[in-house]
């Protein structure tokens, strides 16, 4: 599928909370609507018992999602094909962009391993570390690490409340990754990565993050999907001197979300990926309706 049929400029405007999307939607997929249902349920009362802790309430969704299917968790499809291709694809795009087995890796909301166990396989041992905010998710990764027999690279995995990376060293990762992360997260929780995350990469380093990206009014669906402009982004890293860009050749990928490429302002042009992908600059930061 090509990327201007999965992210052209309709698509991209879309307020997928708005009243005409959702039953325009409904009347296209009716078969969908049940699970919907479920989830709009699930909100309701995980709004009642979190209110404003956003970590809490999305540890409580993974639990439930996970508790179903950990493939279907961490990807909203419930087939183990699906899941390893997508693992596949975010692990050639680095390996593509210089991710080396000597390098060391982060990976934020690392999950079941769906990509992390190829990572895990290609580095050096002990050159992994996967954090995320559930420890359902963590019992699974451990799972994967058994079936796929990886215990003797002695990856680390940890469970953390927050993206402060408080507990990791100063310039310790080539790379940081994390797939399907910030689409699911507020504005606060992005920031507080981004004031944090230029602290553990190493020089020449790089963060590369995935997002659902929107054209149009940001805005967010059932608490758990954030949709946000580029800008907005770009704006944020900056403000936390970083400098943020497109990643044009992910576009071509057959992935929903887009993709971008965070480096520390000092190292713009000294990082170890191919200079692919279109620097956006802004000096605006509007804010995302519907946080928690």
């Amino acid at each position: 599928m090509r990327a201007a049929d999965r992210s052209g400029p309709s698509r991209n405007r879309r307020n997928r909370r708005s009243l005409t999307h959702q039953l325009r939607y409904a009347l296209r997929y009716p078969e969908r609507v049940p699970a919907h249902t479920r989830r709009a349920a699930r909100d309701a009362w995980l709004r009642l018992r979190y209110r404003r802790d956003h970590i809490g309430y999305y540890r409580a969704v993974m639990a439930s999602d996970t508790a179903r299917s950990a493939e279907a968790a961490v990807g909203h499809n419930p087939s183990r094909e699906r899941w390893a291709q997508l693992g596949r694809m975010q692990f050639d795009y680095l390996v593509r962009h210089g991710l080396r087995p000597h390098h060391r890796m982060l990976e934020i909301g690392c999950g079941n391993l769906r990509a992390g166990r190829l990572f895990i396989d290609h580095l050096e041992s002990g050159h992994y570390y996967g954090i995320d905010i559930s420890p359902d998710i963590l019992l699974a990764a451990q799972d994967t690490l058994v079936r796929e027999g990886l215990q003797p690279k002695l990856p680390h995995l940890v469970l953390v409340d927050d993206l402060t990376l408080d507990f990791l060293p100063d310039a310790r990762f080539d790379v940081v990754h994390a797939h399907s992360v910030f689409s699911h997260s507020p504005r606060h929780v992005i920031e507080e990565c981004f004031a944090h995350v230029g602290r553990v990469l190493a020089p020449g380093g790089f963060f590369d993050f995935t997002f659902d990206r929107t054209e149009g009014r940001e805005h967010q669906v059932l608490h758990e999907d954030f949709y946000y402009r580029t800008e907005t982004l770009v704006a944020l890293a900056a403000r936390h001197g970083l400098i943020a860009r497109l990643m044009e050749d992910w576009e071509e990928l057959p992935h929903r979300q887009s993709k971008m490429r965070v480096t520390a302002l000092s190292d713009a042009s000294s990082d170890i990926s191919s200079d692919v992908g279109r620097e956006v600059r802004s000096d605006v930061s509007p804010d995302v309706s519907g946080g928690p």
